[in-house]
């Protein structure tokens, strides 16, 4: 029954309008994999003499046990907003007699093959080689690895429950931030008691079983949990929720775009997936510390610029890339409405435009860092406002994958309103700050690049309207392919 379920996977997928498209993401999914993997292989293989240089009073095991519940913490982080977990259409199976057992065996089986469960092996494998290499117990090494695996698969199914409760999440993340904070300030060594657990499991080989009995309990909690809504009444039937519904009518003053601006507010007020890319964007803000703070980068302002440019621009990084696939489960009735195409794509540049706005006066507190600085961020809200928000929507027109609102897909990971093309459509938005600020910047000085990089958003603005007009042609030409594509759903 598992190879027939394989065999009815690969049918719904190649015999998909999205086949190319997805073959495609997978082979460069593929050469990422194999690049994390053989990044991971070298520091598996060199963590051990690097601790031996840098501690050389410390046995690296203990050391890596100290900080390995920094490891699982960040795992499942990672997990939360980069693995896609395996879906499946249950329907048409509950009306003919397959085991529900059978299914959810197989779904939770699909989770096995996740990367992320194969790369602690490329790092944790080598480095027990390299153990055992120098001379330590073969049992103790053998052991802690299959402890050290057996807890990767124990995050796996740990993921598959908060996917489903948010406050787990929190949760989890506050304990981490916690943990760090005390680590980083020195007010208590958490990773001291926690790391004698960890050791434990390496000096006493036989508490491997507890591992393992952790990870039988997760499976069976999510094996439950997932058969306590296998119904075909339960699964069909439609929960009826309260709408909130929110006074808008201070919009009208957009005119004829208000109606559709509306729209895209209610979407993101009332659906799980632009609630969490909303989230997501907010997060945006936080990037200049990741450069701001580092006086490497302060010799190379053309990494400043590329970081100022995604203070401002994480609405229109995450949520535009995605238009129309946000409108994709009513985009038929919107092209049947005598509606101009050009009001629905301003109304969308409206938005993408007020986010940057707001996300610009979120970021007053980089005055801390200087008027150079903030400067930088003024003229990458004005670049994404006059330019990153035209290339965005000029990216949109081949995006013909849809979305489902309400369904709660990662943030980083989801492949949905993504194709290889809209790879070399976002090179634009990345390297053309750098490069209107870095070539006056060397040619004349400081200033004159941020003046630069100003006045190419503010060029942007005055030809709002050519550059509209040349996108709403694009769009027209593919609207009955992308209706077509929109209604075939994955």
């Amino acid at each position: 029954m598992i190879k027939r379920f394989l065999s009815l996977e690969w049918k719904q997928f190649s015999r998909a309008s999205y086949f190319q498209k997805g073959i495609a993401i997978k082979i460069l999914l593929f050469f990422a994999a194999i690049y994390f993997g053989g990044a991971a292989i070298f520091l598996g293989i060199g963590v051990f003499f690097v601790l031996k240089e840098v501690l050389p009073d410390v046995d690296p095991i203990i050391t890596i046990n100290n900080f390995l519940i920094y490891w699982f913490l960040f795992d499942l982080v990672i997990r939360f907003f980069m693995q896609q977990l395996p879906v499946m259409n249950i329907k048409p199976l509950m009306t003919i007699p397959i085991k529900r057992k059978t299914v959810i065996h197989y779904l939770l089986g699909k989770t096995a093959i996740s990367f992320f469960n194969f790369l602690p092996l490329f790092i944790f494998l080598p480095f027990s080689i390299v153990l055992l290499a120098h001379g330590y117990p073969v049992v103790n090494v053998l052991c802690w690895f299959i402890s050290v695996m057996v807890l990767t698969f124990c995050i796996n199914f740990t993921n598959f429950l908060i996917n489903k409760n948010n406050t787990f999440f929190y949760v989890i993340v506050g304990v981490l931030a916690v943990f760090i904070g005390l680590e980083v300030y020195q007010i208590f060594k958490i990773s001291e008691p926690i790391g004698v657990a960890f050791n434990a499991l390496y000096n006493q080989p036989y508490l491997v079983v507890i591992p393992i009995a952790l990870l039988v309990a997760l499976y069976q909690i999510n094996f439950k949990d997932i058969r306590n809504g296998f119904y075909l009444d339960g699964t069909i039937s439609k929960k009826v929720e309260k709408v909130d519904t929110a006074d808008l009518s201070w919009l009208d003053r957009f005119g004829s775009v208000a109606v559709f601006l509306k729209n895209d507010l209610r979407l993101i007020w009332r659906n799980a997936r632009p609630k969490q890319v909303l989230m997501m964007s907010f997060l945006f803000l936080f990037y200049g510390l990741v450069f701001y703070t580092q006086p490497t980068y302060q010799k190379m302002p053309a990494f400043l610029a590329f970081a100022s440019m995604f203070v401002t621009g994480g609405f229109l990084m995450t949520f535009g890339q995605l238009v129309p696939s946000w409108d994709s489960e009513y985009y038929k009735l919107l092209m049947s409405q005598n509606i101009p195409y050009r009001k629905y794509l301003e109304s969308k540049w409206y938005l993408m435009v007020v986010a940057v706005g707001i996300s610009f006066i979120l970021s007053t507190p980089y005055l801390y860092f200087g008027w150079k600085i903030f400067g930088m961020i003024a003229a990458g809200a004005l670049f994404n406002i006059g330019l990153n928000s035209f290339i965005t929507l000029f990216g949109g027109a081949l995006n013909r994958v849809p979305i489902e609102l309400n369904v709660k897909a990662k943030a980083f990971s989801n492949t949905n309103g993504f194709n290889p093309t809209q790879m070399l459509i976002a090179l634009p938005k990345l390297g053309l700050p750098m490069l209107l600020f870095y070539i006056p910047y060397k040619l004349v000085n400081f200033e004159v690049g941020l003046i630069v990089m100003a006045l190419s958003g503010v060029l942007g603005i005055v030809f709002k309207n050519f550059f509209l007009s040349q996108i709403e042609s694009i769009y027209q030409k593919g609207k009955y392919k992308t209706v077509a594509a929109f209604a075939e759903k994955k």
